[in-house]
Order: structure tokens, then C-alpha cells, then sequence
């Protein structure tokens, strides 16, 4: 078994060993970074306010999709920015599912939304370096930070009982 398929099979067991114990509240939610943006990160983000992702970015986001398929997922956040979508578009069309686009400063309304539109759901969550430690905070009381150049993260939180899990991956 080659490492993306041992790295996908650990994110679908963590995930169904998690599930259980959380049968009453927010089932899981799985948060990652967008991935990598054409522009280069926010150094030159006076040259492009919106920018695509980058051909590793896209990798990355085909990889996050190959990892989740089987995950069970039912709703799919991303914000108003390109990047965030383009990084959950692939999941997005393997499982026929909308993107719920929420505005990126508000990351108290996509808690709030995410708890009462989807309390028994799991879900993915892509948010920005700035957002996701706050949103993983908000949602199980766990610090994070993530590092300007840090794409790799997928964050495993469980709602109810707090846990949180932070794995890492390559495209």
C-alpha cells in the first residue's frame, strides 16, 4: 500500500473510531487551509486579490478529495475566495454536494451555521491561515496556529467531546 492510500485509510479510520462518540452533537468536521495559491502567499497579494491555486494547489485539492471521499461528508463550507473553493471543488464534485459559501470574516456566523444547519452532520470546512484557528477554537476549544507557507494541515475536529486531531498531507 503506497503512502496516499495508507494516509487516506488512517483519515477514514480516525474518522469512524471519532464518530461515535459524538451522537448527540456536531458529528465531525474536517478543516484544512486552502491550498497553495498561483500568486505566490500574501507578500503579493497587492498584485492579485482573488488568486488561483497554484498546479500544487491543485494536486493538494485532488488529494483532500481522494482522503474525504469516503468520509461521509454532507456539507462542504468554503468562503467567498477562489482559493478556498477551487481547494474544495474536486471533493465537492465526487460527491455531488453545493459549496456553502460563507464570508471570511465572519467566522462566528459559519460556526453558528454549521451547528444549527448541520448538528448531526459531518463536515469539511476550508478556510485561510487567519480563520481556521479561530473556527477550530470556536468549535472544540483547541489552540492552533498555522504558519504563512503551511498548506498540509487537515484538522479532525469532534465538536462534542473537544477532541481535535491534526494530520498531515502532501499532494
Amino acid at each position: 500500500m503506497n503512502r496516499n492510500n495508507v494516509l487516506a485509510a488512517t483519515v477514514i479510520v480516525l474518522a469512524s473510531l471519532i464518530q461515535p462518540v459524538a451522537a448527540q452533537a456536531q458529528k465531525l468536521v474536517f478543516i484544512v487551509r486552502h491550498a497553495e495559491r498561483a500568486d505566490g502567499g500574501a507578500a503579493q497579494m497587492q498584485t492579485q486579490a482573488d488568486p488561483r491555486l497554484s498546479a500544487e494547489g491543485e494536486a493538494r485539492a485532488a488529494k483532500l478529495a481522494a482522503m474525504l471521499a469516503d468520509a461521509g461528508i454532507n456539507a462542504i463550507y468554503a468562503t467567498e475566495f477562489r482559493r478556498t473553493q477551487d481547494t474544495a471543488k474536486p471533493l465537492a464534485t465526487k460527491l455531488g454536494l453545493q459549496l456553502r459559501t460563507v464570508p471570511s470574516r465572519d467566522t462566528g456566523a459559519l460556526v453558528a451555521d454549521v451547528r444549527s444547519r448541520h448538528a448531526k452532520d459531518v463536515i469539511l470546512v476550508v478556510g485561510h491561515s487567519n480563520t481556521v484557528p479561530d473556527i477550530i477554537k470556536s468549535l472544540c476549544g483547541a489552540s492552533v496556529t498555522i504558519a504563512e507557507r503551511e498548506y498540509d494541515n487537515l484538522f479532525i475536529v469532534v465538536p462534542a467531546t473537544g477532541a481535535m486531531t491534526r494530520i498531515r498531507f502532501a499532494p
